[in-house]
This record gives C-alpha cells, sequence and structure tokens, in this order.
C-alpha cells in the first residue's frame, strides 16, 4: 500500500472515510460538478494509490502470456491492454491494466493485489510474479516508488495533453510517451481517458501543470460513479473471491479464450465455448427515497430468495443513485430486486441496457444438436 499522497495537501482536499482510498483525495468539495466536468470536458483524478510493477527483460512478452490471462507475445511497443491473474480455477485474483514501452511492460494494479501461490496461499502480486519467471529472461521488480498514475477523463482530454506538450496516443490503449510521462489512452470511464504514468517525485508538479491547463480536480467518488456508469468492474469491491471473467465483462477485454498454457485457461475457454457463468454484473437502480445507501456486499433478494451480492454504490450526476450488481443469471431482468433486509431495505430495478448478450456460444449450441 502506498503512502498518503501529497495531492491531499491540494486546496479542498476532502480524504475518504476510514476504510476506504484514504491514500488519495474522495472530492474536492462538490462530486456531482466533478463528475459533469468529467462528462462535458476534462477532469484529473489522483490514482497514485495504484501499485506499479516494471517487467523488463528479454522475454518479457513471452514470459508474461504464460503468466496471465492476455495474449501479450505480439503486444507492441507504444500498446497496452487489460490482464489478469488466475487461480487454478478460473477465478479471479487480480486485475492489471499494462503499457509496453522502450523494452518494458509497466503494469499498474489495485493497492496490496494478491495471487494464489502455485502452493496455495494468498500472496502480494509481485511476489507471485517473481516466483513465476524460472529461467525466464524477465525480470519483475516494484516500481511504485518510481511511478504514480494520473488519469485525465473527458472529451477534451486530446487538447489537455496536447497543452502539456505531452503525445496523444491512437484510441483503445495506445501507449506513447514524453518528458519522462508514460501515456496510456485508455476507453473507459466516459468517452475518452488517459492514463499518466508520471515520476512519483513530480506528481505535485504534474498535478499543478495539469490543472493549470484547464483539467478540473476531481476525486475517487466521481470517478467510481463514471466507472459504474461505464460497466466496469473494481477487484475486490464488485468481485469476490468466487468471480470468474465471464461474470463481470472481463472476457476479451482482459482474458483471452483461445490462448493456452496460463492457469486457469481450461474455466475460460470451457464456459466461454459451452457453459455460462452462473452470474452477471449488472447496473442496479437503486431507490432514492433515502439518504442512506445500501453498503458494497449486502444481499441481493427477489423476494425472499438471495439472489446477488452488491458491488460499487455510487451517486451519479445524472442517474442519480446506482449500483453493480452481480445477480445470478436465473434472475429476469425485468425482476423487481431488494437489496439489504429489515429497516436498511431498499428497492432496485435492473437497467435493461446492462444486460449481456445471451445468445449461446458455438460450441454449446453444438452440444446442445448432439444431445438432440
Amino acid at each position: 500500500m502506498t503512502d498518503r499522497s501529497p495531492l491531499l495537501d491540494q486546496p479542498g482536499a476532502v480524504p475518504a472515510p476510514d476504510g476506504e482510498r484514504s491514500a488519495v483525495a474522495w472530492h474536492f468539495g462538490d462530486p456531482f460538478a466533478e463528475q459533469r466536468s468529467a462528462a462535458r470536458k476534462v477532469a484529473v483524478v489522483d490514482r497514485s494509490d495504484r501499485e506499479v510493477i516494471a517487467v523488463p527483460g528479454a522475454e518479457r512478452l513471452s514470459w508474461l502470456h504464460l503468466v496471465i490471462s492476455q495474449h501479450v507475445t505480439d503486444l507492441a511497443e507504444g500498446a497496452g491492454t487489460e490482464a489478469l491473474v488466475l487461480d487454478g480455477q478460473g477465478r479471479v485474483d487480480a486485475h492489471m491494466l499494462l503499457a509496453h514501452l522502450d523494452g518494458t511492460v509497466w503494469l499498474d494494479t489495485e493497492p496490496g493485489a494478491q495471487a494464489t501461490g502455485v502452493r496455495g496461499g494468498s500472496m502480494p502480486l509481485l511476489e507471485y510474479l517473481q516466483q513465476m519467471v524460472f529461467w525466464s529472461k524477465a525480470e519483475p521488480r516494484d516500481a511504485t516508488g518510481e511511478r504514480a498514475v494520473l488519469s485525465l477523463v473527458g472529451p477534451e482530454t486530446p487538447e489537455l495533453l496536447a497543452k502539456v506538450d505531452l503525445p496523444v496516443p491512437a484510441g483503445g490503449y495506445g501507449v506513447a510517451s514524453a518528458k519522462d510521462v508514460i501515456v496510456r489512452r485508455m476507453p473507459w470511464p466516459g468517452h475518452d481517458a488517459a492514463d499518466l504514468l508520471v515520476p512519483r517525485s513530480e506528481l505535485t508538479a504534474w498535478w499543478t501543470r495539469l490543472t493549470e491547463a484547464g483539467a478540473r480536480p476531481m476525486g475517487s467518488l466521481a470517478f467510481d460513479a463514471l466507472r459504474v456508469e461505464a460497466l466496469r468492474p473494481r477487484l475486490g469491491v464488485d468481485t469476490d473471491e468466487k468471480t470468474i471473467p465471464h461474470e463481470v465483462n472481463w472476457i476479451h477485454v482482459a482474458a483471452h479464450v483461445a490462448k493456452g498454457c496460463y492457469r486457469g485457461q481450461e474455466t475460460v475457454a470451457k464456459v466461454h465455448n459451452v457453459g455460462r457463468p452462473p452470474r452477471r454484473m449488472l447496473l442496479l437502480h437503486l431507490d432514492g427515497a433515502t439518504d442512506v445507501l445500501p453498503d458494497t456486499g449486502a444481499q441481493v433478494f427477489a423476494g425472499d430468495r438471495a439472489v446477488g451480492r452488491l458491488g460499487s454504490v455510487v451517486q451519479h450526476h445524472e442517474l442519480g443513485p446506482i449500483a453493480l450488481a452481480l445477480v445470478k443469471r436465473s434472475v429476469d431482468p425485468g425482476t423487481e430486486l431488494v437489496v439489504g433486509s429489515g429497516e436498511e431495505r431498499t428497492q432496485a430495478s435492473i437497467d435493461p441496457d446492462s444486460v449481456p448478450d445471451d445468445t449461446p456460444a458455438l460450441g454449446r449450441i453444438a452440444a446442445q444438436g448432439l444431445r438432440g
């Protein structure tokens, strides 16, 4: 876990409550205005609590290809992607974002990221990666002290980058650098965004440069609201110990269904080709009659039957109170739901646009034909 961010000393910065992401600013006085700026113009958010791992070495791509869920043997210089580390049963251990530049793959991930060791038990993600090197020419190291993440969010992200003389990589996950800053273009949250891996020693200087160029300061509260709207899960909040990639929209985005030779691959391929995940992540609209929102982890009910688990809960500047939830596949999208129990009950409805395509995979259709 990183130390308290120096950006908490910026004017208006409000730290998160205890137990939340207290290392970075929760908001800067008006979370709704921060969201609106990110939706219509551009905002900058301090995400310097993310852990950063650097992987140089001649065999960095071929080695990573064997230990993460994404296909990266051909990941070009100047390209990025998302990836997972899975356990032997295909359950998600860690989620990370990659940027490949100048002979190094940079991974940034959640604070305190863990992975299941080869002999069972949980260990820090970096330790797991180092144990998996064996004889490969790859040298994963802790780079959290070297680099810190700032994120720009909003349709004016390209213009803002140009104002501070930083490159504007191609859309998707394009990567470029200048002034010792690595820029990774991001498709979320919002319609345009970019992550900047800045020298940690220059974190405050870059924050000042970006805000003076027109980016509105934004906290994690507003960032999460836009992330939820975009149906992007956060590990450990929108996932639990049983989550597989198919349940939270990480197939294709972060997990490749055709490549072999990585831990958990059998589950990924089998569920994609001939099965269906037991749950799916949905966007819930919550009853806004009360100011008290349910907590992450609260149970979701259809009638008297527990059918899911609540993840991220946010106040959106246009949609009102919304949340991500892992809900059993058997629940019809038109079902009215209840979150919590007793006096803490909150009515909820499923956003129909969040329901994933349920068309059976070709392998499942073929299997059904054989049984028929």
